[in-house]
Parts: structure tokens; C-alpha cells; sequence
């Protein structure tokens, strides 16, 4: 509406004849673990086991060599491949942990996180229509990324009673003629679960057969309990068909400086940096340069970290027994996923209801896809303090709702 001579005049606008959003994004939901996320901000007294995030600050080292760069001046843009030194130093760790030698030059790609690495790895291999195949319960943007790059998303179940491990026999018989890629997160988020190496060798013998890529995100190699942690690309023959994607955020605590890596055959990796270049251009100079005293003198904190994950791990496992949550002991990542099918509630109505009744923030399992109903995701990077008070509530509410 405009005044003009103190006569109000209404100015019609068009209405839009059609949605201006794309089909494919008219598809995609939001993330179930954001929601709940910005759920806390409203409401005081809450827990969160809810976002996968270290609380742990980054270590001081690693913030004063950021700190530092920016002192000297390093504020500029790097090369779209990442700092040569930060290639170079990460070259260096794959080949002391998994003895895999990657080029710094052309096989390997830093990122603004293991997210970017992701979306850029499926929308430079995948054609219209082609299937990528991955276990589920799954993280959150695997359906989505394969949508956004043309994909189709096929999810193969896994199951509490076996660990939710894949077993090589399922993915198998989903492959078709459209089928380009297996997706692999081990250890896994939501589950905790460590795919153990001899079924990842039926795995890349069954990738090898049909000809297909093997996109291996390993943002949490490092944390394994009591058990080793086997680099996919390591296994036999699989180097040349596999696109390792490793980052910083949860070993390192270095959640916010956003710096993830891909490391692939030199074609995939220019594809995928093509990309990149157009749309990200390169991960911030300052979180790259943090990233190199990371690998250069993190290994002590990471050790630490670790550590103390363990020993709440173990906690968070009996505690969910203990209040009636069934809960295996997960090997890897920091991530409980106990059943709440005692309770009768779906994995929703659980989360929601608990958030309200006790404040305690989980994340519905149905987040992770259908699989994942029947669960929920508890993250144990939060202090035991913290920890002990949340179980307190979960099992007030868990008697109150019990069938």
C-alpha cells in the first residue's frame, strides 16, 4: 500500500501461477536432528544427547597456529585442491595409519567439511538415474545428497540382533544395471556399529564383480573402541575404486573450522574438484593451517579424547540397560542407539515427548530412515555429570511410559 494525497491505494500483486521450487528439493525434508537441535535454544534446563558434537574445545595448540596464520596475514584463498602442506602432511598420516599413498597433488582434495566432500563425490560420479546403494539406519544427508545429484538412494536394513552390520549378500542382491556406487560409513553414525573386515572383504569382493565405486566415509576412524579400525580403501584392490572421505571435525574436535578431505584416483578427484571450484572455491587458509598442527602434534589429544569416550561409552550402555532401553555396546564413533520399543512410543513421539516431560534431547531413529524407527540415537561426547543427570530423567520417563 503507498499514501498518495492521503488516499490509500492497494497495488495488486501477481500470484504465482506455479511453486517456484524445484521438484527434486520439494522432496527432500529438512534433517530430523536439526529440528531437534534448534529445539533446545527455547528451552532452559535441557540435556543434549542429541548433536554428534566433541564437547571438547579444540585443543590450544591447534587454535593458536590458526591464530598465528592470521597474525602473518594468511587470510587469502588458497589453491581449490587445499594448502600443498596440508595435502602433503595428510598424504603422509594415510600412509603411516593404512599404508595407502596418495599424491598430494592430484589425489587428494580438502573440503569444507566431510559434508562437502560427500555432496561433490556423488554429483561427480553419478549420471541421471543411477542407484547408489547404502546400509541404513544411515546418516541424515545420504538419501538427500543422492537425490540433489540426480540419484536414486537404495537402503539395505540392518539390524540390532546383528550389530548393524551390512552383510556383502544384501547389497548384492539389490544391484541392477543402474547401480553405480556402494556408500559405506564405518565406524557407523547412527549405531556406533564397526563393520568387521572380513565382511568388508565380501563387500569389495562384491564391488569388484560389479564394477562399482565404493564411497567410504570415515569421519570417525579414530574412534574405535577395543577393536581396529579397517580403512576400506586399504582392502585389496580397492584403492582405484574407492573415494575416502576423512575429515577433522570429531577426532580433533575441530567440528566448526569445517575441513574434511577426499582422497580418490586422480580423475575422480578433478571431477569432484570442478565442482569445488565453481561453488566452494576452498576451505578457509586459517582452518586449513589449524589442520596441519592437528596432524603435525594432535595425535597425544586425540589419544586423550578417545580415551575418555570409552569410559563414557561404557556408562552411557549400562545406564540405557538399566532403565529398560535395550543398548549393545557400540565399537566405534559416539553414539549409543538403544531400542525404546518397550515403551510402545514411536522414535518421535519418544524424542518429543521426552524433551518436553524431562528435557532430555535424543534424536528419533526414524531420522536415520525407516530402519532406525524402534531406536534412538544418544550421543555420549557430553560430560559424566551431564550423562548420569539425562539416564536420571530418561528413566523416570521410560517407568512412566513402560507398556
Amino acid at each position: 500500500m503507498i499514501t498518495e494525497n492521503s488516499t490509500v491505494v492497494s497495488i495488486a500483486r501477481p500470484k504465482r501461477a506455479r511453486t517456484m521450487v524445484s521438484r527434486r528439493m520439494q522432496k527432500i525434508p529438512s534433517s530430523g536432528i536439526r529440528r531437534f537441535f534448534d529445539l533446545i535454544a527455547s528451552i532452559d534446563g535441557v540435556i543434549s544427547l542429541g548433536v554428534g558434537e566433541p564437547d571438547y574445545a579444540t585443543p590450544w595448540h591447534i587454535c593458536e597456529s590458526a591464530v598465528y596464520a592470521m597474525e602473518r596475514g594468511r587470510t587469502m584463498y588458497t589453491s581449490n585442491y587445499g594448502l600443498l602442506e596440508l595435502r602433503q602432511g595428510l598424504s603422509r598420516h594415510l600412509e603411516a595409519r593404512y599404508g595407502l599413498e596418495y599424491d598430494p597433488g592430484r589425489e587428494l582434495l580438502i573440503t569444507a567439511g566431510v559434508s562437502e566432500a560427500l555432496d561433490l563425490a556423488l554429483r561427480a560420479v553419478l549420471n541421471p538415474g543411477e542407484e547408489v546403494i547404502a546400509p541404513e539406519p544411515s546418516y541424515v544427508s545420504y538419501a538427500p545428497c543422492t537425490i540433489m545429484a540426480g540419484g536414486v538412494f537404495v537402503s539395505v536394513p540392518t539390524y540390532a540382533e546383528d550389530g548393524f552390520q551390512v552383510r556383502a549378500v544384501d547389497i548384492r542382491d539389490r544391484i541392477n544395471q543402474r547401480t553405480k556406487a556402494i556408500l559405506l560409513n564405518y565406524p557407523n553414525n547412527p549405531t556406533g556399529s564397526v563393520l568387521d573386515r572380513a565382511e568388508m572383504v565380501k563387500v569389495a569382493e562384491v564391488a569388484r564383480q560389479h564394477d562399482l565405486l565404493v564411497i567410504s566415509d570415515e569421519i570417525y576412524d579414530r574412534l574405535v573402541y577395543e577393536v581396529e579400525h579397517t580403512c576400506f580403501a586399504s582392502l585389496p584392490g580397492m584403492r582405484e575404486r574407492t573415494i575416502l572421505l576423512g575429515g577433522f571435525s570429531k577426532a580433533y574436535a575441530m567440528t566448526g573450522w569445517r575441513v574434511g578431505y577426499a582422497a580418490a584416483p586422480a580423475d575422480i578427484i578433478e571431477a569432484m574438484m570442478k565442482i569445488h571450484q565453481y561453488t566452494m572455491l576452498c576451505a578457509p587458509i586459517m582452518a586449513q593451517v589449524a589442520a596441519i598442527e592437528a596432524l603435525r602434534a594432535g595425535e597425544s589429544d586425540v589419544q586423550e579424547m578417545v580415551a575418555d569416550y570409552g569410559q563414557r561409552r561404557r556408562v552411557m550402555v549400562k545406564g540405557l540397560n538399566d532403565i529398560g532401553l535395550a543398548c549393545s555396546e557400540p565399537q566405534g564413533a559416539f553414539y549409543a542407539f538403544p531400542s525404546i520399543k518397550t515403551t510402545g512410543l514411536s522414535s518421535v513421539e519418544f524424542a518429543e515427548r521426552l524433551l518436553k516431560e524431562e528435557r532430555v534431547v535424543v534424536v528419533p531413529g526414524s531420522a536415520f530412515g525407516s530402519s532406525g524407527e524402534g531406536h534412538i540415537r544418544c550421543c555420549y561426547a557430553v560430560s559424566l555429570p551431564e550423562m548420569e543427570e539425562a539416564l536420571e530423567r530418561m528413566g523416570r520417563f521410560v517407568e512412566r511410559h513402560r507398556r
